[in-house]
């Protein structure tokens, strides 16, 4: 028994200093600032601490602009880290460009085949990277904005066309929405500050408006957050934190657990030695409901009992 009891202590010791000599060094790039893309940073760096890695997190912010997301690859290719972490697609794509030995991990990546990250979800053309996707359950998303607005013919969706986000989001709303006698209305903008107007231009043309994970747009959630409780129209988005925000429900990853789960991979590689191109592409399949009842009396909505009863959380 005493043998087995030194034997349990001298294991304890070894796990808690298993990764004590090392200090590693993970870049992150990130293409903008908000609350989903800031969890899943958060996310990556929780799990990484629970498992006892040591680590430095150099991070990067492009603030949406395209020319500072390419200067960062430089400035993290001179840091000369040991994993780069790509948080959304942008920076994901610009890094895969001049980055072929390190290792990369994207995540809150929709699409990364057709953003040309990886062959097919089995990550099999052998390169320096995999990641998870955060492709929106839009199936799902389109059944809630019918529980929410019953009868509802057209939905409105704001996107930025030139986020690689985007367009795939936009495909799949159309196709779901199109299976169902539901019509889409398009409103494009270029960056955060068209937000507002593209808003104002659905006003009129829809029954609800719909956010998906677009980048630009989730950014300045609040602009349509405005127009939407001042014309009464609802606002259902792709993302769950953008419901704290003022949106009336999302049914979609939770951005942080898509993190922890990502720190999972990362840490199959720093510390099991496993390479990139032997991870497929992961996704996280636990969806959560988050339902902001102060936001649906705002944009006249009554929330249905049977939405209630399945949401994971109901902000009053």
């Amino acid at each position: 028994m005493k043998k087995i009891l030194l034997f349990l202590v001298a294991a304890l010791l070894v796990a808690s200093t298993a990764f004590a000599g090392k200090k590693y060094v993970i870049s992150v790039t990130q293409i903008v600032e908000h609350p989903a893309l800031d969890a899943m940073r958060q996310g990556v760096a929780d799990r990484l601490k629970e498992k006892g890695i040591d680590f430095d997190y150099n991070v990067h912010n492009a603030q949406n602009n395209m020319a500072t997301n390419t200067q960062i690859v430089s400035q993290i290719i001179g840091e000369e880290p040991d994993l780069v972490l790509a948080i959304a697609t942008p920076g994901a794509q610009a890094c895969a460009r001049k980055i072929h030995d390190t290792p990369i991990v994207f995540t809150g990546v929709t699409d990364p085949v057709t953003a040309g990250l990886v062959k097919d979800l089995k990550n099999t053309d052998g390169k320096n990277i995999t990641g998870l996707s955060d492709f929106s359950p839009i199936d799902k998303q389109v059944a809630l904005i019918q529980e929410l607005v019953p009868g509802v013919k057209t939905i409105g969706i704001i996107y930025n066309s030139g986020e690689p986000n985007a367009v795939p989001i936009l495909k799949a709303l159309k196709e779901e929405a199109a299976k169902v006698g539901i019509k889409v209305e398009e409103a494009t903008i270029a960056n955060s500050s068209g937000v507002y107007q593209a808003a104002k231009s659905l006003v009129g043309r829809c029954d609800a408006v719909y956010v998906g994970t677009d980048n630009t747009v989730v950014s300045a959630i609040e602009s349509a957050v405005k127009v939407c409780e001042d014309n009464k129209l609802p606002l259902i988005v792709g993302d769950v934190d953008s419901v704290a925000r003022g949106a009336i429900a999302a049914e979609a990853v939770d951005y942080y657990k898509m993190g922890l789960q990502t720190g999972d991979m990362i840490a199959r590689i720093l510390v099991d030695g496993v390479k990139p191109a032997d991870m497929p592409v992961e996704f996280l399949n636990d969806l959560n409901l988050h339902v902001n009842m102060k936001a649906a009396k705002a944009m006249g909505v009554t929330v249905p009992q049977s939405v209630l009863d399945r949401a994971d959380k109901v902000i009053e």
